[in-house]
């Protein structure tokens, strides 16, 4: 079968090493909106992100794609015991945890295991598990992501839990909103994801959507920043980790709307469709973040 959970479950992907550099993290930040409003180019805490120098600091989602942010191709789907192409696929969830505020340039190798697969019936859910290490063997960060494989379960495997975050019976801490511009899939596809889904309109019609749509993973970078901006004064130093299932889809030109609450230590939030024929349309799920 197309997936075979006796070969998948608990192999190495490999490893991958990879470099950065200031300008990498430039773009990131720019890919996810960093910069974008009026006065954010005259504004001290909007040019941390986007302003090389001193006082340049790293949101940690860009630990997320910098593994392969030089990548010109699109993503290979090469997992073992896993016969699956992108047409089928959209990411599930997305977390990741830090050791410690990301250096603005250096070198790492990134170690990846595919830790569980679920049988949903109709989908599979694959887990992996990747771990990143400075060349000195200190570990930097840490992700868990999972990706929804459509028409591949059904073989009578496990199907694995959930624990859905709960957000309080109060108004929130935070209301932002972010206007997603018309390219922002393009700019972001810069970062090392080309998946034609989120560039090429005749490709997004025969995954079944009327356009192309937003990279999860800009959504998913989008709102960190919106939290990091809006509930720890911008400083993304703070920031431990960050996690979040991807819960609908954005298409570029529509507005993010995010909703965020301080609760017991963290921050749990979620994010939406704001306007438009699909107002209050899921977007980010689930959302945690884990601050100092």
């Amino acid at each position: 079968m197309p997936i075979d959970p006796s070969v998948a479950i608990g192999a190495d992907v490999g490893s991958t090493s990879f470099s950065w550099t200031e300008s990498d993290v430039l773009l990131y930040h720019l890919g996810i909106g960093a910069g974008s409003r009026d006065g954010d180019n005259l504004s001290p805490s909007a040019l941390r992100y986007t302003l090389d120098g001193p006082g340049l600091q790293v949101l940690p989602s860009f630990g997320v794609v910098v593994p392969t942010f030089h990548e010109t191709d699109p993503p290979p789907l090469d997992l073992p015991g896993c016969d699956i192409n992108l047409a089928q696929v959209v990411h599930g969830s997305q977390s990741i945890s830090v050791s410690g505020p990301l250096p603005t340039s250096g070198s790492a190798t990134v170690t990846t295991t595919l830790t569980d697969v679920w049988d949903k019936g109709k989908a599979a859910v694959i887990w992996q598990e990747g771990v990143a290490r400075s060349e000195s063997g200190e570990e930097l960060w840490r992700t868990r992501s999972s990706i929804f494989v459509k028409g591949e379960g059904g073989w009578g495997g496990d199907r694995g839990g959930s624990e859905p975050v709960v957000v309080p019976e109060r108004e929130p801490d935070l209301v932002a909103s972010y206007d997603v511009t018309p390219q922002q899939a393009l700019l972001y596809r810069l970062c090392g994801d080309r998946n034609p889904l989120h560039a090429d309109p005749d490709f997004a019609k025969t995954a079944g959507f009327p356009a192309p749509i937003l990279h999860g993973l800009c959504s998913y970078g989008i709102v960190l920043r919106e939290l990091t901006d809006g509930l720890l004064g911008s400083d993304a130093g703070r920031v431990s980790g960050f996690t979040a299932r991807f819960a609908g889809v954005v298409f570029p030109g529509e507005t993010i709307r995010v909703a965020g609450w301080r609760e017991d230590g963290r921050i749990v939030a979620a994010a939406t469709i704001a306007g438009g024929e699909r107002d209050g349309s899921p977007v980010l799920a689930d959302c945690v973040v884990s601050a100092d």
